[in-house]
C-alpha cells in the first residue's frame, strides 16, 4: 500500500511527464498546430491528464486511500503518455529514454495486486458539509424521480415529464449559477461553481437526458446574459430562467457550420423595431419544449469579417410537439414560420434535438443581448456561456461514469462464471479499480477547475477537463458494459443506455478534435511563447 508521507516519487514521475509535454508544446510552437494536428491532439489530451494528476497531489495527502488513488491515476496517465510517445520521440522532441525514470513508479502503481485493493472503493470526495447536503439532496431526487423513468424515456424516446422540471425548479436547480440579485441562488464565490458541479453529477447519475442536461441550457444563456446583457435584460430574463418560468434552448450550430461558428449563415436583418431572423439551425437540443431560443445570427452581411459580424438574440416561441413542430406568427413585417424537424439519436434521449428552419421571424430590438452595444459581440457572449458549459459537461460525464461503475460493480458481485463471482477475477478487480480511480481523479480535477473559474480564471482548464473527462467516460462505460458480458448489450440493462449516452459527450459543447486543436493546443502554445 502507498504511504501518504512521501509523494516525492509521484511528483518526480509527473515532472518527467510534464517535461515531455513541454518539449512537444515547444515543437508545436516552432512548427505550427495546424501543420501537426495529430501531435497537437495527443498533447492536448496528455497535458489534461497530467494536469489532473498534479491536482491530485494535495488530495493524496489526506489519507492512504487518497494517496493510492492519486498514484494509480498518475501511473495510468504516464503510461498513456508513454504509449503516445513510443516510436514518435523525434516528433515530440524528446530522447528515447525520456520516460525511463518513471518505469518503476508506473510498474508499482499499475500492478494488479495494487489495483485489487481499490476495486471496491470510490474514494472520499472531501466535500464540505454544505456540499454534502447539495449532493444528498440532488442524489435523492435522482434516485426517487429520475432513475424510475430513465429507461422508459430512453427506450421510447419519450419526453421529460413536466413534474421533473417543476421539481428541479422547486429545488433551485435552474438558479444555481444565477445571482441572488436576479432570483437565483449564487452568492458570487467558488461555492456557486462547485455546487453546480456536484448537482449536475448527481442528476446525470440518475439520467443524462432527463436530469443533468436540463440545467445546462439555462446555465449557458444565463452566463451569456451576465457577460453582455443590459441591466434591463438581466432583470427581465434571469429571474424567469432561475424559476423555470422560461426554459431555453441553444441555437448556434448550422447544417454547414458546427464548431466553426465564424461561418454562421443565419441572418438577423434590422427592421423597424427589431430584427427578422432567417435561416436554419441544427442540433438545437430541447428546441420543441423551449420557450425561447438563444440564437447566434449574422447582423453584418459581410461574411469576410467572420465572428465579428455575429450577434446574439433571445427569440421567444411557443412550445411545440416533440415529434416535430410548425409555429407561425404575425408581425408588422408580415407572416413568419418556425419549423422543427426532430433528429433521432442513439442516446441522450428525452431532451430531443432538432433542425429548425426560421423564416422571417421577428425579434424585438430589446431581445438583442447587449442592446446596440451587443452588435458583433455574439461570438464572445457564446464563448462566455460555453466556458461554464464545458465544466458542466464534464460534471455530466462524471455522473454517467459513476452510474456505470456502480452498475458494473454490482453485476460483478451478482453474476457467477466458472464457479465464482465475476468480481473475484483479477481482471475484473483491475478494471473496476481503474474505473474508480479515473472517476475520482476527474472529479477532483473538476472541483479544482471550478475554483479557478470562480476567480475569473480557468478558461483553458475548463476545456481540458471537458476533453479529458468526456473521453474517459467512453472508456469507463465501455468497460462497464464489457463486465456485463452479453447482458451489457441488452437494452433491459441500464449500462447499455449509459454507454450510448457517454458517446455524445465528446461531441457536443465543442467537438473533442476542435476543442483540442483550436482551443487547448493553441492556448498551451501561447502560454509557452509568453513564458
Amino acid at each position: 500500500m502507498s504511504e501518504t508521507s512521501d509523494l516525492t516519487p509521484t511528483s518526480s514521475a509527473l515532472d518527467a511527464a510534464q517535461q515531455v509535454i513541454d518539449s512537444a508544446i515547444a515543437q508545436l510552437a516552432d512548427r505550427g498546430v495546424d501543420e501537426n494536428q495529430v501531435l497537437a491532439y495527443d498533447v492536448a489530451h496528455a497535458a489534461a491528464g497530467v494536469m489532473a494528476a498534479r491536482g491530485l497531489l494535495s488530495y493524496a495527502t489526506r489519507g492512504t486511500t487518497e494517496a493510492n488513488i492519486a498514484n494509480a491515476f498518475a501511473a495510468d496517465v504516464i503510461a498513456d503518455l508513454a504509449a503516445k510517445v513510443f516510436g514518435r520521440e523525434s516528433e515530440w522532441g524528446v530522447a528515447s529514454d525520456a520516460l525511463d525514470g518513471t518505469r518503476e513508479f508506473v510498474a508499482k502503481y499499475r500492478a494488479p495486486e495494487f489495483l485489487a485493493d481499490l476495486a471496491d472503493t470510490d474514494g472520499p470526495r472531501h466535500l464540505s458539509d454544505d456540499f454534502e447536503m447539495v449532493q444528498d439532496t440532488f442524489r435523492r431526487f435522482a434516485e426517487e424521480k429520475l432513475q424510475p423513468i430513465a429507461e422508459h424515456i430512453h427506450r421510447t424516446n419519450g419526453d421529460i415529464p413536466e413534474d421533473i422540471i417543476a421539481g428541479l425548479a422547486e429545488m433551485g436547480a435552474f438558479g444555481l449559477s444565477i445571482s441572488e440579485e436576479y432570483g437565483g441562488f449564487a452568492s458570487g464565490g467558488e461555492s456557486d461553481y462547485i455546487a453546480m458541479v456536484v448537482a449536475t453529477e448527481e442528476l446525470s447519475r440518475g439520467s443524462l437526458g432527463a436530469g443533468g442536461s436540463l440545467i445546462t441550457r439555462p446555465e449557458i444563456l444565463a452566463r451569456a446574459l451576465e457577460a453582455g446583457g443590459t441591466e434591463e435584460q438581466k432583470q427581465h430574463w434571469l429571474p424567469m430562467l432561475a424559476s423555470a418560468e422560461v426554459m431555453n434552448a441553444v441555437a448556434v450550430t448550422e447544417p454547414d457550420y458546427g464548431s466553426d461558428v465564424a461561418g454562421v449563415k443565419v441572418t438577423a436583418t434590422k427592421v423597424d423595431g427589431g430584427y427578422l431572423i432567417n435561416g436554419v439551425k441544427t442540433w438545437c437540443t430541447f428546441g420543441a419544449r423551449a420557450d425561447v431560443l438563444m440564437v447566434v445570427a449574422r447582423t453584418d452581411p459581410d461574411r469576410s469579417i467572420g465572428h465579428r459580424g455575429l450577434s446574439m438574440f433571445i427569440v421567444p416561441k411557443e412550445r411545440g410537439e416533440s415529434e416535430g413542430f410548425e409555429i407561425t406568427s404575425e408581425s408588422a413585417h408580415g407572416p413568419a414560420k418556425m419549423e422543427g424537424r426532430p433528429i433521432d439519436t442513439i442516446g441522450y434521449r428525452g431532451m430531443h434535438s432538432y433542425e429548425i428552419a426560421i423564416d422571417n421571424w421577428f425579434v424585438p430590438e430589446e431581445n438583442l443581448i447587449g442592446g446596440e452595444g451587443g452588435i458583433g459581440r455574439g461570438f464572445y457572449y457564446q464563448m462566455a456561456g460555453f466556458e461554464n458549459g464545458r465544466l458542466q459537461t464534464a460534471a455530466r460525464a462524471l455522473g454517467v461514469m459513476q452510474a456505470a461503475l456502480e452498475e458494473a460493480r454490482q453485476y460483478s458481485l451478482d453474476r457467477a462464471v466458472f464457479g465464482q463471482p465475476v468480481h473475484e477475477y483479477q481482471l475484473t478487480k483491475a478494471k473496476l479499480a481503474r474505473m474508480a480511480v479515473t472517476i475520482q481523479g476527474a472529479r477532483q480535477f473538476a472541483y479544482e477547475v471550478a475554483k479557478l473559474m470562480a476567480r475569473g480564471e480557468g478558461t483553458l482548464e475548463a476545456s481540458m477537463i471537458k476533453a479529458y473527462v468526456c473521453k474517459a467516460a467512453e472508456w469507463v462505460t465501455r468497460e462497464a458494459m464489457q463486465i456485463h458480458g452479453g447482458f451489457g448489450y441488452a437494452e433491459e440493462y441500464t449500462v447499455s443506455r449509459l454507454f450510448v449516452d457517454a458517446r455524445v459527450l465528446s461531441i457536443f459543447e465543442g467537438a473533442d478534435e476542435v476543442l483540442c486543436l483550436k482551443v487547448i493546443a493553441r492556448q498551451l502554445v501561447a502560454r509557452h511563447q509568453n513564458g
